[in-house]
């Protein structure tokens, strides 16, 4: 590994959760994993590449985006330290990306062939049928982010869909103050709606009494 990140630091990523210290080491081995230095806004995926691996971010950021072919821009989802991409795609047998996968921050990353996660070696170790349940308790919670994502974007007015989001959030954090992932751009782009449109918005909901906020950071009044 180039940047010989500690066992540790790569053990605390989701995929490998449950996995101790030795049976990781043999287990990356196995998978045959590579490392990925990755510059800011670097395309780590292309729409149409190959959908074979997933990534698994080691250190840094990244978001998974698509574009229409008249150059709108979603983000479809945001991916911290210890997270994944490319797993759903990969595990669906779909051949080629339907999406972008660019780099927020100077990123590390450590690509997997999917056949070296979901095929088990004739050893059958117990540690590669536990990151396979991680993987599938993952994938699950993809797809309840991805339908908390649909509730938030299917509101009917920009208001509607900024209140629906800021409130989920509120509640991750368990209080009326947080700070979102997203820069202005970045939350339009999320919620598919028009930034100025949306920025409108904001100060509209700020007048009235309703939030309050200090660029990423926001308070529920």
């Amino acid at each position: 590994m180039k940047k010989n990140f500690s066992r540790a630091a790569v053990g605390q990523c989701s995929l490998f959760r449950g996995i101790g210290e030795e049976e990781l080491e043999r287990l990356l081995v196995c998978m045959e994993g590579k490392e990925k230095k990755c510059r800011k806004q670097e395309l780590l995926l292309m729409e149409d590449e190959p959908a074979d691996h997933i990534g698994i971010v080691l250190e840094g950021c990244v978001q998974v985006v698509e574009e229409d072919v008249w150059g709108n821009r979603g983000i479809l989802e945001q991916i911290e330290a210890g997270g994944l991409y490319g797993a759903a795609f990969a595990c669906a047998g779909i051949e080629r990306s339907p999406v972008n996968v660019v780099a927020v921050t100077d990123s590390w990353i450590l690509r997997i062939k999917i056949e070296k996660v979901m095929g088990v070696c004739s050893k059958a170790c117990a540690c590669h049928q536990q990151a396979i349940r991680n993987l599938v308790h993952l994938l699950a919670g993809k797809n309840v982010a991805l339908s908390k994502k649909l509730q938030h974007i299917s509101q009917r007015s920009t208001r509607e869909k900024l209140l629906a989001y800021l409130a989920d959030e509120a509640k991750k954090t368990g209080g009326k103050e947080f700070t979102i992932p997203f820069n202005r751009q970045e939350l339009a782009d999320y919620l598919c709606v028009d930034r100025s449109a949306m920025s409108t918005e904001l100060w509209k909901l700020k007048r009235e009494g309703i939030i309050g906020f200090q660029k990423n950071k926001f308070r529920l009044l």
